[in-house]
């Protein structure tokens, strides 16, 4: 006589279904991280375009003005620029040092003098720069953290699933595949939801830290050539 076959469903569905509850509630925790680093990585995505974008702009009438005044009057039409906002903030500082008392009274002289404080410009520029960097960074900790953390999530997910396996087999007395299946089915989905989580968070970080570093070199190669002109023409 022929023995009656065995059948176990084994689908990603079906183990999901028979999964335990805190196997589910895990699924669950990495699903969603899946699915906000996603949205956290069209949202860089299109905020590092645009800002890329409008810093070509910028720069391109920065280098065609021949007066800092004039493109500071028309800054509202470069807002999303970090190099604008930039250009912005050592403006008012070099503005501040030409309206501070000890310049005005030196300028009472035959000989108009030229500014002081070079250091202000400098501290100027690179606060406005940190804070720029900071806005790029926003949100990139999450990116990390699912990264660096969601094999281990989803290894809870197998461990926890393979003790299911382990406490029916005992309380059967059973070790055939229609006992350890189940068990082993959830723990192996928890697995590859964790690795579907951390890969792509993991790729994501690593294109935006790589573009947050040109970004910067950018950044900081347009403080250089500023800081170069406002030597030559406004301070001692």
């Amino acid at each position: 006589m022929n023995n009656p076959a065995i059948s176990v469903n084994t689908s990603l569905w079906d183990a999901l279904l028979q999964a335990s509850f805190v196997v589910q509630f895990t699924i669950l925790i990495l699903v969603i991280l899946s699915i906000v680093c996603w949205a956290v990585g069209f949202a860089k995505w299109k905020q590092f375009k645009t800002l890329h974008d409008a810093n070509e702009i910028f720069l391109g009438k920065f280098w065609k003005s021949s007066s800092l005044d004039q493109l500071y009057q028309d800054l509202d039409n470069y807002r999303a620029s970090p190099i604008a906002r930039i250009y912005k903030a050592a403006y008012l500082e070099m503005k501040k040092l030409a309206e501070s008392p000890q310049h005005q009274k030196a300028s009472e002289g035959p000989d108009k003098p030229m500014l002081t404080g070079i250091e202000n410009m400098e501290r100027a520029l690179r606060k406005s720069t940190d804070n720029e960097i900071s806005q790029m960074e926003s949100k990139m900790t999450l990116l990390a953290t699912t990264g660096s953390t969601g094999p281990f999530i989803g290894l809870f997910a197998t461990v926890w699933g393979i003790m299911g396996s382990f406490h029916k087999i005992g309380a059967t007395g059973n070790a055939s595949l229609a006992v350890v299946a189940p068990g082993i089915s959830e723990a192996l989905l928890g697995t590859a939801i964790g690795l579907a989580a951390a890969i792509p968070a993991v790729v994501l970080y690593n294109h935006f830290v790589s573009r947050i570093k040109r970004e910067e070199i950018e950044i900081n190669n347009f403080n250089t050539d500023f800081l170069n002109i406002v030597k030559r023409n406004f301070f001692s």
